[in-house]
This record gives structure tokens, C-alpha cells and sequence, in this order.
């Protein structure tokens, strides 16, 4: 490779089917696209690295694309970490100021913090984000920032992002074997959502739903702040294999099925629609209606979407005793398996609220083919790093940087 850029930012996705790494510097304070490489996913089993020999070569072999793409030299990274071992819980912490009303300074605001955050938790759970939903003061809620405001009480409401460790560390060290260094964990739901939402959707509240290959990810934002994150134990692999199981087929030739005639609604498939294949044990041609396709299909994806409803309910996404009130902004699909005909009406119908697709933003210089909801991951990411990298505090910052660096990850 030719060169090693200093404002260079490289994301590593290791997805349940592909491994994708991309990169982009930084040129006149925005990103800029430089290259990207992505090979199928191996050593993976239900979302999770199992084997790290067949997981690193992948990473590897992906790195060597995206330098070959970019003519540059590549060994850091940020990676995503996703997947059902995901949890997320919100809490509350607090103190009292004092007798008399005074004006609140840095170290308050940290001491908040770590009592918002001094929660028992199993030892193999790991904080990844600590995300700000509000302060209070003297019981006036909805304050973002309360440096420098007077009160005898502060207390803070958080939401924690936390994962498994052991599934961090198997990530951290595949990408190590493959010669990346790693600089930084993100949640990947919400590098999805930074690619994906508008401002006015987080405002008004909504879901973010990635659906990947193995598991399918969520982030609720409301008045701003992330609320809810979970992830789903249903992804495209689970639609694919009903199919293979169903109509007794090979799993390539299912996905082939899926990903040409697909539908999640049958009734939005003609009576009469039918398509010739061949028998998968004697070759012969067979007729195929494809209603029987979506027949397989409508049930997996009523299901992934009343996990995703009952995880909104656990989560305590709801305003006014319902959850479709606490997301007027809708609910938007992601990820591979969001491009399923159908998916959209099915969102619509469980959880009684618009819905549509989220395609990532477009970056300077990037080919079109990346304007796909597979790359909403790996394009957030890039901006999630960019933005926290922005505010994080050189070393002569002054002390409202330092305590934003705090909440790098907050809307």
C-alpha cells in the first residue's frame, strides 16, 4: 500500500453473513469516502463468533479489499458489536446539592453520572454506552445540559448499552489476529440509526429495527434520547431456513427463492403467480406457486415483529398506556433482511404505526452499490466515529468539551 493516513476513520462489521470493512478520512471537517472490502462472514454461528480461525481470515481477507480499494494501509479500526447477547436498561441517579441553592459545576454533573451508572450487573456484562436521556433539577425534568444552572438537586436519567464481555473480547481479538487494532466498540444499532433517522424522527419517537442474518437489533429514540435497546433472536437466516425446511430444498437454493420471490404478505401475491424449479432430488421441473413462498414467509415475520412489539412492552416504550403513541415517528427497517417485499406492511400491522425503509446516508466520493440497507451499519459507524471524535477533548479543552466527552455516544 502506498500510504497511512493520519484522519483516516476504518470500520470493521462482522455480520452473521458478511464481514464488511469500510473506510473514509476526513477532509475539510466531513467524511469522505476511500474504499471498502466485504467477503461472507465464516466462523459464525447464531450471530456469534465461534471459531476465531475461519472469523480473523475473513476479517483479514475484507481488510485486504478495502486497502486494495482504498490504496492505503489499514491496521485500526472501530467495530460493531451486536447480536442477541445485547441488553439494555434505564436507570436513575442523583444528590442533593446542598441546604441552599448553588450553582452546578462539572464535577456534579460526574457525580451523577456514576451513580446513574453504579448498577449491579453479572460480571461478564459489559457498559458500551452510557447514553443521556435528561437531568433534572429541583424536579424539572427535560434539561440536556445543566452546567452552569442553579439547584439544591440533580439527578440524571441514563440509559446503559451493555454486552456480553466474553462476545466483545472474541470480537476485539478476531479483528487483532487479522492485524487490526481496535480504537473503539459501537453498538451497532446505533450506528444503524445514526445512517438511517432523521432528527424529527427521534424527536417524536422511534424504533430502529436492523435486521441481520441471525438476530435483529433495536434502538428506540424519544424526545432525543435513546429509551430502549434490545435485540430479537429472529434474522433472514430463520426465514430462509423455514423455506429450505418447508419445501425440503437446499439453503442456497431457499435464499435464492426468498431474495427473487419473497413476499411477507400472501395476499399480495397473485392466486395464480407460479414459477418452474427444479425437483432438489430428481432435477425434474416443478411448478412452484408463489403463494406457497409467502405462505412460509408471513408467519416468520408476524413473529419477528410481535418479539419486537413485546420487547418494546419490557422495555416501558410506552406513552399514554400504548406503544404506538410513544412512536410517532414510525418504525424504520435496516439491514439485509429489511428488503423482504412485504416487511414493511407486516411493521405496520403489529405495531400500528408507519413504516419505512432506511437507507444510509451517502457520503462524499461513495459508489452508489453502498446505498443499501446492508451497509446502514457500517456507514453509521463511520459517522458515529467521526462525530464523537469531533467533540472529544483535546488536551487544552475547556471543561464543558471535557463533560460532553462524557456522553459521546447522547443525542
Amino acid at each position: 500500500m502506498s500510504q497511512r493516513l493520519d484522519n483516516l476513520i476504518v470500520v470493521l462489521d462482522i455480520g452473521g453473513a458478511w464481514t464488511r470493512v469500510l473506510a473514509a478520512d476526513v477532509n475539510e471537517g466531513a467524511l469522505r469516502y476511500r474504499g471498502h472490502g466485504a467477503v461472507p462472514s465464516a466462523g459464525m454461528r447464531k450471530g456469534l463468533i465461534s471459531e476465531l480461525g475461519p472469523a480473523a481470515k475473513a476479517v483479514k481477507a475484507a481488510n485486504e479489499r478495502a486497502e486494495r480499494s482504498a490504496d492505503l494501509n489499514i491496521d485500526e479500526c472501530v467495530v460493531g458489536i451486536g447480536g442477541p447477547h445485547i441488553r439494555g436498561l434505564n436507570t436513575r441517579g442523583g444528590f442533593d446539592l446542598g441546604n441552599r441553592k448553588r450553582e452546578i459545576y462539572s464535577e456534579d454533573i460526574r457525580t451523577a453520572v456514576d451513580r446513574a451508572r453504579a448498577i449491579e450487573r453479572p460480571p461478564d456484562r459489559e457498559i458500551l454506552h452510557l447514553l443521556r436521556r435528561q437531568f433534572i433539577i429541583d424536579s424539572q425534568p427535560g434539561i440536556f445540559d445543566p452546567l452552569g444552572m442553579e439547584g439544591v438537586r440533580l439527578d440524571l436519567d441514563l440509559h446503559i448499552a451493555t454486552c456480553s464481555g466474553s462476545a466483545l473480547q472474541s470480537t476485539v481479538t478476531c479483528a487483532n489476529r487479522a492485524g487490526l487494532e481496535v480504537t473503539e466498540a459501537v453498538l451497532e444499532s446505533i450506528g444503524s440509526a445514526e445512517a438511517t433517522l432523521t432528527a424529527d424522527e427521534r424527536e417524536l419517537g422511534v424504533c430502529l429495527l436492523d435486521i441481520g442474518a441471525h438476530s435483529s437489533d433495536l434502538v428506540v429514540f424519544f424526545e432525543g434520547a435513546v429509551v430502549h435497546t434490545a435485540s430479537v433472536p429472529i434474522g433472514g437466516v430463520h426465514f430462509t431456513n423455514d423455506l429450505a425446511t418447508v419445501l425440503q430444498m437446499p439453503v442456497a437454493q431457499a435464499e435464492d427463492l426468498k431474495c427473487r420471490y419473497g413476499n411477507a404478505v400472501v395476499t399480495a401475491v397473485p392466486q395464480d403467480a407460479s414459477i418452474e424449479i427444479a425437483h432438489p432430488q430428481t432435477g425434474a421441473a416443478a411448478t412452484l406457486p408463489l403463494r406457497m413462498i409467502a405462505e412460509v414467509l408471513e408467519p416468520r415475520a408476524r413473529e419477528l415483529l410481535h418479539y419486537v412489539k413485546e420487547s418494546l412492552r419490557q422495555g416501558e416504550v410506552e406513552r399514554e398506556g400504548s406503544v404506538e403513541k410513544a412512536l410517532g415517528g414510525g418504525c424504520v427497517l435496516t439491514g439485509g433482511g429489511a428488503l423482504l417485499p412485504g416487511m414493511l406492511d407486516v411493521a405496520e400491522s403489529q405495531l400500528l404505526v408507519k413504516a419505512r425503509t432506511g437507507l444510509p446516508v451517502r457520503l462524499s466520493n461513495m459508489p452508489g452499490e453502498l446505498v443499501h440497507p446492508g451497509y446502514s451499519t457500517a456507514i453509521g459507524m463511520l459517522l458515529y466515529a467521526h462525530r464523537t471524535r469531533a467533540i472529544r477533548p483535546a488536551e487544552n479543552n475547556n471543561l464543558r468539551s471535557k463533560l460532553r466527552s462524557i456522553f459521546a455516544a447522547s443525542y
